[in-house]
């Protein structure tokens, strides 16, 4: 049986019915706002972005052109709840179902960030943000404290920061929840826990002199535990510096505002809670060559003194040995004259012999004897005298020989003196811790007077 051409059912061409079925969801659902997590999250050269948008049972492939894209306040990443208006559409290339995403924005961020806005007023109206309350970190504190948890990636780059910077310090880590209902409680509760240990004489010791409190991005939920009031003032109760590393740059809580010092990352807050043992080092060895050079001047000065002090010593020493010589020489000067008065004496003898030698010639051969015995009294006379004259003398040079100081020390006395090179003779001279130096035979000894 032949069929009727007005009853066979249509035939569409390809790009008719992808154009129809546009046509149909432009009209039934245009414009549309989708909740969902981002899933496959890329973005051209072009600046175009392209993802998908996903719940528990189904997903729509996205596309956001590049001016859409400028206009975003934020950076999506995969599984971030997001909600995006935009019109449904057939990509006809491909025949898929695909949504034209004009905006995005953080899922509930609206609300939230109302709460946020309102929570941040009125902080701040009590004070609470005044930069005259923020404290300067200390550049070596003693120990560090950490408020985290234990099993977040953000311990881990915080340690992993310190170990590289500052081995030597040791850390408190405090565990507590990051996210969820329970989290602003824990957080403010580990907190307090660890002013505890910021007192000196704390059971830890040394004690925590700078805290952080630190976590890794996430969604403005992820993060909302940071903006809890009561944690607020628990921060701002703080007793020491207090470094806020949550999130990402771009994210600000509650907390970071309350702080000391708001951190970019917690890799950050651990850069600024210890300067680099480095540039430490660095700093000690450039005071160590400061000092090294501060002694060496020191010993020049001191070495320039002693040679001045020696200097001295040595012509006060001098000048006493020139006295010594000078006495000396007197002496043998004084010690000269009865010599030469011997001499003249002799001398008037030989004149007196020979006038009694010429009288006597005119004498009687019987005065011969008389004469003889005159000549024999005369010669003893004479050598008596000469006898007499040659002990004195010897007598003084012995005296002379005794007093000359050079025969003195070699006997084994010494010659005392202060440092201005004065004689010490008397016992009174000396006090206990006195310089004294002792000239000997062959040199000279520095002593010291014990008592």
């Amino acid at each position: 049986m032949p069929v009727n051409d007005d009853l066979k059912p249509r035939a569409w061409t390809v790009s008719a019915l992808c154009r129809a079925m546009a046509d149909t969801l432009d009209a039934q659902f245009n414009p549309v706002t989708v909740r969902g997590e981002v899933s496959g999250f890329s973005r051209a050269a072009s600046g175009h972005c392209y993802f998908s948008i996903k719940d528990d049972t189904g997903q729509i492939r996205c596309a956001m052109f590049r001016r859409a894209a400028s206009l975003m306040d934020f950076a999506p990443r995969d599984g971030e709840l997001v909600e995006v208006r935009g019109r449904l559409g057939v990509y006809e290339a491909r025949g898929d179902l695909q949504l034209i995403v004009e905006s995005m924005q953080r899922a509930g961020q609206g609300a939230l960030f109302e709460q946020f806005l309102r929570l941040k007023a009125k902080l701040e109206t009590e004070g609470l943000f005044d930069p005259a309350h923020k404290r300067l970190l200390p550049a070596q504190p003693r120990a560090i404290g950490v408020v985290t948890s234990p099993g977040a990636a953000a311990w881990h780059d915080v340690m992993t920061a310190l170990q590289r910077r500052v081995p030597h310090i040791p850390v408190l880590m405090v565990p507590a929840l990051v996210q969820g209902v329970s989290a602003p409680a824990t957080l403010a509760q580990a907190l307090l826990n660890l002013y505890a240990f910021t007192a000196e004489d704390n059971p830890l010791s040394p004690p925590v002199d700078v805290i952080l409190l630190v976590r890794g991005g996430g969604s403005m939920e992820d993060l909302w535990s940071f903006n809890d009031e009561n944690l607020a003032r628990v921060i701002a109760q703080s007793p020491v510096p207090l470094i806020c590393g949550v999130g990402h740059e771009t994210d600000f809580t509650i907390a970071d505002f309350v702080a000391d010092v708001r951190a970019p990352t917690p890799t950050a807050a651990a850069e600024m809670a210890a300067s680099d043992r480095g540039v430490a080092l660095e700093a000690l060895s450039v005071l160590e060559h400061r000092l090294t050079r501060g002694l060496l001047r020191q010993q020049d000065r001191q070495a320039q003194r002693l040679d001045s002090v020696a200097a001295r010593w040595g012509v006060g020493l001098a000048r006493q040995h020139e006295r010594q010589v000078q006495r000396l020489n007197a002496m043998a000067t004084r010690l000269s004259r009865p010599q030469a008065l011997l001499g003249q004496h002799s001398q008037w003898l030989d004149r007196l012999a020979h006038r009694l030698q010429a009288g006597v010639q005119s004498q009687a051969i019987g005065s011969g004897h008389q004469l003889t015995r005159l000549e024999d009294r005369l010669s003893f006379n004479r050598g008596q005298q000469v006898q007499q004259r040659a002990q004195r003398l010897e007598r003084a040079a012995l005296r002379l020989s005794s007093v000359d100081p050079r025969q003195v020390l070699e006997r084994g006395y010494a010659w005392l003196s202060d440092e201005h090179g004065q004689a010490l003779t008397h016992a009174a001279q000396f006090q206990a811790g006195q310089a004294v130096r002792a000239t000997l035979a062959d040199g000279d000894v520095p002593l010291k007077v014990q008592g």
